[in-house]
């Protein structure tokens, strides 16, 4: 299925050029952008994506507006027109990324929608099944992709991201040039950097632990901290940039020492290895090399996180309970976890032997409890499966944005282990 991830259907140019004309009030096309790079850099099932150069009269920053992003994200999705706008650390670069729905997308996913819910009746029809509430998952689920058709809330969450990694160094997400963003296209500052997928592939050499860290690192930051998620988190949707920190003397204000920049205010230098990696994509041993090289020349990785039109937020009361539930799961205390699953789901009378159920997961987690969380001992894509058995078997019915939180940790954890099997999911 990853082919999927940005190489399904395309639509014709001719269509992309009405709708970005549209996007800037009438502009002709050819007066828009300095260049324009045809082929699609690719094309998922809502929109397709293009590189390109805006001219120098409109790649031009607005001052903040006094209204907070979250604020904006709820009056967008009510459909109040708004625009929302942002300063970034820095001058943003002129090269842009253009997102354009396909045409007719918004029907096409009623008609899908419709249908879905169709079936989800007929099942819920059928005794014994109710438990499990199709309907409402349906519901909640064309709730997500009604969000993907609006690329307005896609340029507030991109705000809100920026704003919540403003002083982390972590993650770096693209700069939207909201001014010029419509519920058809999105223009957002180009993401250079080389796509996950080539590490995944080739290595990451003596940057690979790096990069692990640093993905994880984000992710948690987002679910524990921030309670602002990206939802869609597979390897076409994260890049890895590099910079290079410089040596700054600090001497004059406290010890003499040194320290180094980093990656807001150095260099980004990712276009240089990027000229450097390209000839050894089909070559791992070469491509290998040329890492440590660029390792020993002191460049740094830092994670790119695109497409964030997919976010969840949990309510207080579903973050209360997941906090718990982390927390009693890193405790190694099964039984516990298992009760507060029983006693929090959506419907507690429906639960067939709770007992039962939480002595299993007791079993579960003391099953792995010597092996500890490391990606290389333990599969945790395994150990949720194995959990979301245990729902099916005693009706223990999880919140949506519960299972879209573990959705987000199965993609995790499949990169991770790729990247760095020692990783250690709970440590610390």
């Amino acid at each position: 299925m990853s082919a999927l991830h940005s190489h399904a259907p395309a639509h014709s140019l001719e269509v992309t050029k009405r709708t970005v004309e549209k996007a800037f009030n009438g502009r002709k096309f050819g007066e828009i952008f300095e260049e324009f790079d045809e082929m699609p850099l690719g094309v998922g099932a809502i929109a397709q994506v293009y590189k390109a150069k805006l001219k120098p009269e409109l790649a031009t920053l607005e001052d903040n507006i006094e209204e907070s992003p979250p604020n904006l994200r709820q009056r967008i999705r009510k459909n109040v027109d708004v625009t929302l706008k942002d300063t970034p650390h820095r001058v943003p670069s002129k090269h842009v990324a253009i997102k354009v729905l396909h045409p007719n997308v918004e029907r096409v996913v009623r008609r899908d929608l419709r249908i879905m819910g169709f079936f989800a009746a007929i099942i819920n029809a059928i005794p014994t099944m109710e438990w499990l509430s199709f309907p409402d998952e349906v519901t909640q689920f064309g709730e997500m992709m009604r969000l993907q058709l609006d690329l307005r809330i896609e340029a507030a969450n991109l705000t809100l991201f920026r704003q919540n990694f403003k002083d982390r160094a972590t993650a770096w997400f693209p700069y939207p040039y909201t001014e010029y963003s419509t519920r058809n296209v999105l223009i957002e500052e180009f993401a250079q950097g080389i796509p996950l997928e080539d590490f995944l592939q080739n290595g990451g050499g003596p940057f690979q632990e790096d990069i692990a860290n640093e993905g994880l690192n984000a992710f948690l930051t987002m679910l524990l901290i921030d309670n602002f998620i990206h939802a869609d988190l597979h390897p076409g949707n994260i890049m890895v940039r590099f910079y290079k920190p410089q040596k700054l003397d600090v001497s004059i204000f406290a010890k003499k020492e040194n320290r180094t920049t980093g990656p807001d205010d150095s260099p980004d230098v990712t276009e240089e290895v990027l000229r450097r990696l390209r000839p050894c994509k089909k070559d791992p041993e070469q491509w290998r090399q040329r890492l440590d090289e660029i390792e020993h020349e002191g460049y740094r990785p830092q994670i790119i996180f695109i497409d964030t039109g997919l976010v969840t937020e949990l309510n207080p009361t579903n973050r209360a309970n997941f906090l718990d539930l982390f927390k009693s799961i890193a405790e190694f205390d099964g039984y516990k976890a298992g009760h507060l699953m029983v006693e929090r789901c959506r419907q507690p009378d429906a639960v067939i032997d709770s007992e039962v159920f939480a002595l299993r997961m007791q079993h579960l987690v003391l099953g792995v409890k010597s092996r500890t969380f490391a990606l290389g001992n333990i599969k945790i894509g395994d150990i949720l499966n194995e959990v979301l058995s245990m729902v099916r078997t005693h009706h223990v019915r999880l919140e949506g944005d519960f299972v879209n939180v573990v959705l987000s940790i199965l993609l995790l954890e499949g990169i991770g282990r790729a990247l760095n099997p020692n990783l250690d999911l709970f440590s610390g």
